[in-house]
């Protein structure tokens, strides 16, 4: 630790040079390594200082202190709790997500009921269909929940099931003939 005298200081710059009898040449000091002091330096004050070189071949004076000068009271500081930084970033994809989701779904039932103003609408002419007959099948098959070709085991079985069990998957070609492909020769 050195010991020098201030011998010129610019307040609205904040710096100026410290004379020591011990080192060669004069030592530059910044406001910044006085910060912690009750008041600014003045000509002539005596400074208690350290010496760190600089880059550019020049010294510099730290860790300083002002003869006589009381420190500052040191201000408690508030702990920060810092968060984890990824729970907003998290909220924030799930409520894009969730928003995203009810405008797709927005969208599908607007599309499939979209409506027309009520100046353009004509309601269509519903003809009266012929009256139809229920018969019950007299054969030993059931609607059991079987829907595809491969679970038949016969072309009549297939029928059946095509003409009186809902949501089969034996026609594709809508032709009224089911599993064309298992059962060709009938």
């Amino acid at each position: 630790m050195h010991k020098g005298q201030l011998k010129s200081w610019i307040d609205n710059k904040g710096f100026g040079f410290i004379e020591a009898s011990e080192l060669k040449q004069d030592t530059f000091i910044h406001i910044s390594s006085l910060k912690e002091r009750s008041r600014k330096p003045k000509v002539g004050d005596f400074i208690y200082f350290e010496v760190e070189q600089q880059s550019n071949g020049k010294t510099r004076a730290v860790n300083c202190r002002i003869e006589g000068v009381a420190s500052k009271a040191l201000k408690r500081k508030k702990l920060h709790v810092y968060k984890s930084s990824s729970a907003p970033k998290s909220k924030a994809i799930l409520l894009f997500a969730v928003i995203a989701i009810c405008a797709f779904a927005y969208q599908r039932v607007d599309l499939k009921t979209q409506r027309i103003p009520l100046q353009q609408y004509t309601a269509p002419k519903i003809e009266a269909a012929p009256p139809r007959t229920i018969t019950k099948p007299t054969t030993r098959f059931f609607c059991d929940g079987r829907q595809h070709c491969s679970q038949m085991n016969s072309y009549k079985e297939a029928k059946f099931f095509i003409q009186n069990c809902p949501n089969t998957k034996m026609d594709g070609d809508g032709d009224g003939i089911p599993c064309e492909r298992q059962f060709r020769y009938f």
